[in-house]
């Protein structure tokens, strides 16, 4: 047999010239594919380190990220069109190539929500802690919508009537949102943390009587550092409903003390002492002074108020200035001869007498106290 008559030898509707240009057409299509497919990507990653724009980027990694399936899907699609196939075949490879794009298209209108999002959190991280919890959300909720629809696409190429689907999803669903409500709640917790901000990763808060750093906001709870070390988890439905008071926020901490003189202290130095009071709040860095009045007449002590604001939030920085404010009175109040009231008690006894033979009587039961 010769090569002439071997070339024109049929196998399934085909000569052997057919199959063997179909053969070699597969083969450059799939080598010349994956090959454009990689200096491509080359080319548009230097452009974008030299132009400093992220779409050259983007479509880089797009490109980069194609599946060798899909190349070779597409390779088989063009060899087939240099033979004679029945209408059957010809249909079912049609049917593939759209699925094999319908997936690919998916993988990358994830990577470029991905793409979109992670340098999105990058541009505000530093000013917003809370967008790597909106990017953690949005991207869990755009990935499932993205699947679902290109599922349906799929799913209606290969022949599936999806209307009765689509209706059985939304019955579906319903029975599952009722069944699993606790935590869509949680979900839907979680989106309204992200998008309204009540705090962010970082801030300190305090829940009902516990407090502590936020850590971590996830889907389904929020992760809160104690003082004392332990972390506390919070459902997110159960954190909105409660009274969250965020002192991250704090531009200013207002400040209100008291103490108390003893009642022998006399009337110029009580006049004495607001001024007093006022001098050291004024010397301390970061502290403006409101107010200082004689407030009381206490059970043991003449009480006074004071408030002043801390131009700071830092917690530290007013525990310092109060310090130093304490010391300043003490030591003052020292010099100047001023106690400090205590708590003191004053037992008053009623004598009646003394008896017919000059002594003592016992005091009587009567008694009044002070204290």
């Amino acid at each position: 047999m010769d090569v002439f008559t071997l070339l024109e030898w049929q196998a399934y509707g085909n000569s052997m010239q057919g199959w063997l240009v179909a053969l070699a057409v597969l083969a450059v299509a799939h080598s010349g594919g994956r090959l454009l497919l990689r200096l491509a990507a080359g080319r548009l990653r230097a452009l974008s380190e030299r132009t400093k724009t992220e779409l050259p980027e983007l479509l880089g990694d797009l490109l980069q990220g194609t599946k060798g399936i899909v190349l070779a899907v597409f390779a088989i699609w063009a060899a087939s069109a240099f033979l004679v196939l029945s209408p059957t075949i010809g249909d079912r490879i049609r049917t593939v190539v759209v699925v094999t794009f319908l997936i690919q298209a998916a993988l990358w209108a994830t990577q470029v929500v991905n793409f979109a999002l992670v340098r999105y959190r990058d541009r505000q991280l530093e000013d917003d802690p809370g967008t790597a919890t909106a990017v953690g959300a949005i991207g869990f909720i755009a990935r499932i919508a993205l699947w679902a629809i290109f599922g349906l696409l799929i799913l209606d190429n290969l022949g599936i009537q999806i209307t009765a689907l689509i209706a059985g999803l939304g019955v579906g669903g319903i029975a599952v949102a009722l069944a699993l409500q606790n935590v869509l709640g949680d979900l839907f917790g979680s989106l309204s943390i992200v998008f309204d901000r009540p705090f962010v990763i970082g801030d300190f808060i305090i829940v009902d009587d516990l407090m502590g750093t936020v850590e971590y906001v996830g889907l389904k709870t929020t992760r809160i550092r104690a003082l004392s070390g332990e972390q506390l988890v919070f459902a997110n439905s159960d954190l909105l409903s409660s009274r969250v008071r965020n002192f991250k926020r704090m531009d200013e901490r207002r400040i209100v003390f008291e103490f108390g003189v003893a009642y022998d202290t006399g009337y110029e130095t009580l006049q004495q002492i607001p001024s007093i009071v006022k001098e050291l709040v004024d010397n301390e860095e970061g502290a403006r002074f409101d107010r200082c009045h004689f407030k009381e007449f206490g059970d043991s002590s003449l009480n006074f108020e004071t408030v002043y604001n801390m131009l700071v939030p830092d917690y530290a920085a007013y525990m310092d200035a109060q310090q130093s404010i304490n010391l300043g009175l003490y030591r003052i109040f020292e010099e100047k001869g001023i106690e400090f009231a205590f708590p003191t008690r004053t037992i008053h006894l009623n004598w009646e007498g003394t008896s017919g033979n000059g002594s003592e009587l016992s005091p009587s039961p009567r008694v009044a106290e002070s204290i």
